[in-house]
């Protein structure tokens, strides 16, 4: 909420039928939210449209839940959007729990090339080139403001104007290219796309490291409805030709990649040494609570395979995110946010999260 602090606003959660008894621990404690009930999982882009419905405010963010931004993250959106009058969207750069740059921040519009060198893995091979990076804008620096094609989903603020003029997401997408849909119309709508490097927050993600061939599978359903939709004559044929080709040629080249990329660290099976920054009262609150075998706490945090940040009134988030960005100790990073009851964090962006209990 302190992202909010200084904004008029209205929350609303969209619950896609969650089975971890979420809505019982949220609704108590945060009763100004409107919370949306599905019974069924209907889908990134139906469930952000049942909020957009109600919402009336003069600029509509999509907030991804697995999120942790900045408190001025959103001042610095509106700011940006207030004086760019042709600005019709803006995305903010994002890092993973270990504090490396997420490549879907910005993005290019995947035609049928630009979808074969991605899906091939070709993108990996050749990561700053003006072709066959495209689909990431390689070519464009993380840490500069541009303009681009394609903003992420995950963290997306849109004028309401241009809403109400282009409506919200296409729900025949079910997962993934909903977003590069919604981008793609407000380029239409003769607005434009911009990406704020100016503001950083956190993004867990969490999908599972065995997603590959679900995730190909996926990418390639919901990138071959983009190209139906809007991509006219025989460029639908080459699509599909040329993804039938960068499905093989992506097992191939990921072979390749996985035997020589250098193995980030892995704590599971081993102790783990537990360095925290926080004020004195934090720390012995963690230590004193902390629910959790094969733990030991250090005092010299280059000793330590574990940090954890504690946020509240001498630690920002934005403090703890700009931490994570200039981490270069491989280690794993995780946060308490003042009040909460758990510590949370991810040690990749292809691997599911971890969520502490606090004792009561």
């Amino acid at each position: 909420m302190k992202a909010i602090y200084n904004i008029e606003t209205e929350i609303f959660v969209v619950d896609n039928h969650s089975t971890d008894a979420s809505l019982e621990y949220l609704q108590p404690k945060f009763p100004d939210v409107k919370f949306v009930i599905n019974k069924t999982n209907s889908g990134f882009a139906k469930a952000n449209n049942q909020a957009l419905i109600h919402a009336c405010g003069k600029y509509i963010l999509f907030l991804n839940p697995d999120t942790i931004v900045a408190e001025d993250s959103f001042e610095k959106c509106i700011a940006f959007l207030e004086a760019n009058k042709k600005a019709g969207a803006i995305g903010v750069k994002m890092i993973d729990g270990t504090g490396s740059y997420l490549k879907e921040s910005k993005r290019g519009f995947p035609s049928p090339l630009v979808s074969f060198y991605k899906l091939s893995g070709l993108i990996n091979v050749f990561p700053k080139s003006k072709i066959f990076a495209r689909y990431y804008l390689g070519q464009l620096n993380e840490n500069e403001n541009n303009e681009v094609d394609v903003l992420s989903g995950a963290c997306m603020m849109v004028k309401k104007e241009v809403i109400d003029i282009i409506g919200g997401f296409d729900e025949q997408f079910f997962m993934y290219a909903e977003d590069i849909d919604l981008s793609f119309r407000i380029q239409k709508a003769n607005y434009y796309n911009y990406y704020l490097a100016e503001t950083t927050i956190i993004h867990f993600k969490g999908e599972s490291t065995r997603r590959d061939l679900k995730y190909t599978k996926l990418f390639y359903k919901a990138m071959s409805q983009f190209v139906r939709k809007h991509y006219k004559g025989g460029i639908s044929f080459l699509f599909n030709l040329l993804m039938d080709g960068a499905i093989w040629l992506r097992a191939g080249v990921s072979l390749i990649i996985n035997f020589f990329k250098p193995k980030k660290i892995t704590i599971n099976n081993k102790e783990i040494k537990t360095f925290i920054v926080s004020d004195l009262a934090d720390e012995n609150f963690i230590k004193n609570n902390l629910s959790s075998t094969q733990r030991s706490f250090v005092d010299d945090k280059n000793k330590a395979n574990e940090i954890i940040f504690c946020e509240g009134n001498n630690f920002s988030f934005k403090q703890i995110i700009n931490a994570f960005e200039e981490n270069e100790m491989n280690v794993h990073y995780k946060i308490h946010a003042n009040k909460s009851g758990s510590v949370a964090g991810s040690g990749s962006k292809n691997a599911m999260g971890e969520t502490i209990p606090l004792n009561p």
